[in-house]
């Protein structure tokens, strides 16, 4: 049934008058799993956004350096787990939506030296997204209402990480 052969009982059941092996069974509750964390996507899109942080973090760890996907992750995981509908490249205003919410999303980089992000006040968005990648690459998301950025009167604001829940 799933083109992996069986060498040795250990590796499969018996089902239905077929093997299945243990290979294939795990890999459907992973993509179970997966879709539980990110219930907005694709086990397809997911697995794509897993192969770009471990290449990310494999390159890191060959070289030294640090690939620069930072915003592309960051628009990618507000994508699979808040559901984020994005808009063309190029886009002025927001990166997508969410519901009826116009949301602009802003990635804090791990070799960043702080955990500020800085946002255009004259984006079309009513939320922002801020998405933090730590040095381990692992991924955490703050939603904030643009109601609670200063108000000021420069072309940007900087939010901090820690001002917000």
């Amino acid at each position: 049934m799933t083109g992996i052969p069986i060498r040795d009982s250990s590796e499969g059941i018996w089902d239905d008058g077929e093997w299945i092996s243990w290979e294939w069974i795990n890999s459907q509750l992973y993509a179970q799993e997966l879709q539980e964390e990110f219930p907005h996507a694709s086990v397809e899109v997911i697995r794509v956004f897993e192969d770009l942080v471990q290449a990310a973090q494999t390159y890191y760890e060959s070289t030294g350096r640090f690939l620069q996907i930072w915003g592309e992750l960051g628009e990618l995981y507000a994508e699979i787990k808040f559901g984020l509908k994005r808009h063309q490249p190029g886009t002025q205003g927001s990166d997508g939506r969410i519901g009826n919410d116009w949301v602009e999303v802003k990635t804090i980089s791990p070799e960043k030296g702080s955990t500020t992000a800085f946002v255009k006040r004259a984006g079309n968005f009513n939320k922002l997204l801020i998405v933090r990648i730590n040095e381990d690459f692992e991924f955490q998301a703050k939603m904030i209402d643009r109601k609670m950025i200063k108000k000021g009167t420069g072309k940007g604001a900087k939010i901090k990480w820690d001002d917000h829940d």
